[in-house]
């Protein structure tokens, strides 16, 4: 298991940059903010919460804290769950959305 889990924290050696962690964090703070501040206004300008965009958004959050405060999980599988390389598009993604849309 060991072995894994040093695989993993290679795979994320690169996403190991005080730019990225601030930025996963701004984005977070931004997402969190809009969903406090008024959350049907956010829900129409995302296209809606439904049964795949809250819990996306949710995890994305969270994730993207965990990486922005600088937590590196030591068990493998909770490297994979907290991931940057997942959290941090779903949350660019959702701000095009707002943006553009």
């Amino acid at each position: 298991m060991s072995n894994w889990s040093d695989q993993i924290a290679n795979l994320h050696a690169p996403m190991d940059r005080t730019l990225l962690k601030v930025l996963s964090l701004i984005l977070g703070f931004y997402h969190v903010a809009m969903v406090m501040w008024d959350p049907e206004a956010y829900s129409v300008s995302i296209g809606g919460f439904n049964a795949v965009v809250a819990p996306l958004l949710i995890w994305a959050i969270c994730s993207s804290m965990v990486y922005g405060v600088g937590f590196k999980p030591r068990k493998w599988i909770w490297q994979l769950v907290f991931s940057p390389y997942i959290s941090l598009p779903i949350l660019l993604c959702l701000l095009a959305i707002r943006v553009i849309g």
